[in-house]
């Protein structure tokens, strides 16, 4: 069943819009100008704009029709390889991999291997799994530690801030 783009961007739309409204409903931390409501704000507040985006159709357009080629013989091509359909069950195993493991190895080694499994599952090869892996772990503790101020694993390698 196939839903259409303005039924889903409409629901992408309450769903954030709810996520905002439960974040604005947090009280302030006294004497620091970001608190516990600033995050579900800011994804709530995207995900509006993006379930809106979605609704209106915007850069759909920029969409490639893809091509149909006929198959010889008439029969469908089987995905590649046997465990192909068990990369769905790839994020609930991270989650637990990451809860199994971050106190032991910190939050820079465990995301780093989380982000590495992640791309190179989805199909990015190494020369991008690799700088990924390395950057983004290293700009998520900044937003965490600096911004939020939440207290991330240290593990194995502390970062200097």
């Amino acid at each position: 069943m196939r839903l259409p783009d303005r039924v889903t961007g409409l629901f992408l739309v309450g769903l954030g819009a709810a996520a905002a409204y439960g974040g604005w409903l947090l009280p302030p931390v006294p004497g620091q100008p970001v608190g516990p409501n600033v995050f579900p704000l800011v994804i709530g507040s995207g995900l509006a704009l993006c379930g809106l985006a979605i609704a209106f159709g915007i850069g759909h357009s920029f969409e490639e029709e893809e091509e149909i080629i006929p198959i010889e013989g008439g029969e469908a091509k089987a995905p590649p390889g046997k465990l192909y359909g068990l990369r769905a069950l790839l994020p609930p195993a991270l989650l637990l991999f990451y809860v199994a493991v971050a106190d032991r190895l910190g939050f820079i080694i465990t995301a780093a291997l989380i982000v590495y499994g992640t791309a190179t599952a989805l199909g990015a090869r190494w020369k991008l799994s690799l700088p990924l892996a390395v950057l983004a772990p290293i700009g998520i503790h900044l937003i965490f530690s600096k911004l939020l101020r939440v207290p991330l694993p240290i593990g194995l390698l502390p970062m200097p801030w």
